[in-house]
């Protein structure tokens, strides 16, 4: 198998997707990408970071390693392209990043995905390298929603989907039909935390989180975990619904557990459901 290079962000992907390398055997060299990756990533895995705006230096670590496809994997905030210290290439590509910088953050990652592509590097997504990530259909855990749930899932995936073609967010929550929150850069975990501080004790509603209708789906796909999952509850939400084969669940033996737990159902809707 071809050495992946892992483009590595925050979070818990760039370490998953890495291990599920070693246990297959096949080698894997991390670009972590510095303030946001776990320096420990490439000490245990072999590789280098490099800053965002030195695609240049990233293009030439990832091609001295021998790398032939590559992933983007894990969170990153999306600071001011004048606070970037780009290298020659980065520089080249300003013109198009100020243009990609108005329309959102889909917008700038096509053109650092394209900049890889046009190096020689085939760009996969997550689910490439470990297909069950993406979300199934159906209840994952033994709840499902209720009659009213659907009510909401309906009225949260209208408006995740509104967002998401402004290339805002991809995730919005709903309770009695009435819209909270919607998720804006500073991410999922945020705007749960808003409905909590908001919610004064209420119960019910879902958190909706679905691609954006011009989703590069091989970089960013929406992604939940157990973090998330602890969110909704602290929010007194009833649940999560994702679009089955359009979004990432991370350690989804263990998310399976704690919603059960927690009695919140997790759900993989199909795109005619969130309809």
């Amino acid at each position: 198998m071809t050495k992946l290079g892992i483009i590595a962000g925050g979070g818990a992907l760039p370490r998953t997707l890495a291990e599920h390398a070693r246990a297959t055997s096949r080698p894997v060299y991390i670009l972590g990408l510095r303030g946001f990756a776990d320096p420990a990533l490439w000490s245990e895995f072999g590789g280098a970071e490099a800053a965002m705006g030195e695609i240049g230096k990233g293009i030439r670590l990832l091609r001295d390693a021998g790398c032939k496809d590559v992933v983007f994997a894990g969170t990153i905030k999306r600071p001011e392209l004048s606070d970037l210290k780009f290298d020659f290439h980065g520089a080249t590509l300003l013109p198009e990043l100020a243009v990609a910088a108005g329309k959102g953050d889909d917008a700038l990652l096509r053109v650092v995905l394209g900049a890889f592509e046009k190096a020689g590097f085939r760009i996969i997504g997550a689910d490439d390298v470990l297909g069950n990530l993406l979300a199934p259909t159906g209840p994952l855990g033994s709840l499902g929603p209720s009659q009213q749930d659907w009510v909401d899932i309906r009225k949260a995936a209208e408006a995740a989907a509104a967002i998401g073609a402004k290339d805002v967010g991809q995730g919005a929550v709903s309770r009695n039909g009435a819209i909270l929150a919607t998720e804006t850069q500073d991410g999922t975990d945020a705007m749960l935390r808003r409905v909590a501080e908001a919610s004064a004790g209420a119960k019910g509603g879902v958190l909706v989180k679905r691609p954006k209708p011009q989703q590069e789906r091989r970089i960013d796909l929406p992604t939940i975990g157990v973090q998330t999952l602890r969110g909704a509850h602290a929010a007194g939400l009833s649940g999560i619904v994702v679009e089955a084969g359009g979004a990432l669940v991370m350690n989804r033996a263990e998310l399976q557990t704690e919603a059960d737990r927690l009695g919140l159902f997790v759900y993989g809707a199909s795109p005619g459901e969130l309809a």
